[in-house]
């Protein structure tokens, strides 16, 4: 994990503490279950990766307290798509890891 990393409860997020600004991944958690909902990276560091480093932060967060996955960002999704070795933590229509990224 990343030092500056964080699963906020209070907010439903998780959160990356760039040099006092946060990038966050917004989520809703079920027993057993995680949606990641939307992503957000303050525009002052765009284009320093910290989308990235977040997204493998919050989805080996996800792995690491045994959710399945759900997916509702775009950009979530399409980090997922560069990195297939997160495919095993999406949740399948009937409930079980499928290994398959969902249809678009």
């Amino acid at each position: 994990m990343i030092d500056n990393f964080r699963d906020n409860q209070a907010l439903s997020r998780f959160e990356l503490d760039v040099g006092g600004k946060v990038a966050f991944v917004v989520y809703r958690k079920s027993p057993g279950a995680i949606t990641l909902v939307h992503t957000e990276v303050p525009p002052e560091l765009g284009g320093q990766g910290i989308g990235s480093k977040l997204g493998r932060a919050a989805l080996d967060a996800v792995r690491t307290q045994r959710r399945e996955l759900t997916v509702e960002c775009d950009f979530i999704r399409s980090f997922m798509k560069k990195y297939p070795e997160y495919d095993d933590l999406l949740a399948s229509d009937d409930g079980s890891a499928s290994g398959k990224p969902p249809a678009s």
